[in-house]
């Protein structure tokens, strides 16, 4: 066990997202609410996409796992900042800690890789369409998919190592409602530098070799689209896009502002861009995929159909006997 190899400290007290009283039952309920509707979008996405043969596509089958990766991901930390917002025992286990980190990491660094895959698939569909059904095959699908799970386990593994196999000896309390790198890291007694470099790479490598590979994906697809005849096309590839790009801007966005600045800099507006990144994203993108995209709409409006005239089957059935 590493806390007794390694550390002094066998818990640690998350402070959480505010001190005052009177706001954390509101706070409460929103996060909930957020939660809830979390949960419901996302195994919504899934269940549509399952059952509509018109989105059976490498787009869609990406934004399932998506989907599977928010649910998780908000999973990680949802319920545990939920329940210590109604409890005066915010304390959490050295392990506890130890295996939130490992499975934020984790599902973080899918969902970076997640976003990258859907702007390549974005960029053969458009820049390359005759050859789109080559390149981006089921087989190639479940190997992108497949070795992005296998680098995030890695990633989560190593970087978990750097920050819990150090030695805790002094405080305990964790200024954040949930085990995130840098507050853990600043309770370390031992020295973090060289921690620091590995984490900083493992950082670097998926958040900004992400972003490397869509922007390089855009500005091909944007260099495409410009040299379209027609205004209807151009408009239609842009809209194909539109969702895609809401989503990079929100996540990454928010991801950058927390990890790609020195330590010295991180103020108290980083649980705000936590809470936005790990709370408040995975709610939006089932909204961002929907509401935006017409042929998620369009399933969804035949998916409603068929469930509306089974319904009324049923009442006719039961009527007749």
């Amino acid at each position: 066990m590493w806390q007794l190899k390694w550390s002094l400290v066998i818990k640690f007290i998350l402070l959480g997202i505010t001190k005052s009283c009177p706001a954390q039952t509101p706070l409460f309920v929103l996060f909930l609410l957020i939660y809830i509707i979390t949960l419901v979008g996302n195994v919504g996405i899934i269940i549509l996409v399952r059952v509509s043969p018109s989105l059976h596509t490498p787009m869609y089958f990406f934004l399932t796992h998506l989907a599977f990766i928010d649910i998780c991901y908000s999973t990680v930390i949802s319920p545990r900042m939920l329940a210590d917002l109604l409890s005066d025992d915010k304390t959490i286990s050295f392990t506890g800690c130890m295996m939130q980190f490992l499975t934020f990491v984790f599902f973080a660094t899918i969902e970076c890789h997640l976003l990258a895959m859907m702007a390549y698939d974005r960029h053969v569909a458009i820049c390359q369409p005759l050859l789109y059904v080559t390149i981006i095959s089921s087989r190639v699908c479940w190997q992108l998919v497949a070795s992005s799970y296998l680098f995030a386990f890695l990633s989560a593994i190593i970087c978990t190592w750097c920050v819990f196999g150090g030695s805790f000896c002094g405080p305990n309390r964790i200024n954040h409602f949930f085990c995130d790198v840098v507050p853990v890291l600043k309770l370390l007694c031992s020295d973090t530098r060289s921690s620091e470099m590995v984490i900083f790479a493992f950082i670097t490598i998926n958040v900004v070799g992400t972003n490397v590979v869509i922007l390089l994906s855009y500005i091909s697809i944007l260099c495409t689209v410009l040299r379209m005849c027609s205004a209807q096309s151009r408009a239609r590839a842009f809209h194909t896009c539109a969702s895609h790009l809401m989503a990079v801007a929100i996540y990454f966005g928010s991801a950058f502002f927390m990890y790609l600045q020195p330590p010295s800099s991180h103020r108290s507006l980083d649980k705000v861009a936590s809470i936005f990144y790990a709370v408040v994203t995975p709610m939006l993108n089932p909204f961002i995929y929907s509401l935006r995209n017409k042929e998620v709409k369009d399933a969804l409006v035949k998916c409603g159909r068929r469930l509306f005239k089974h319904w009324q089957h049923k009442i006719v059935v039961s009527s007749r006997t």
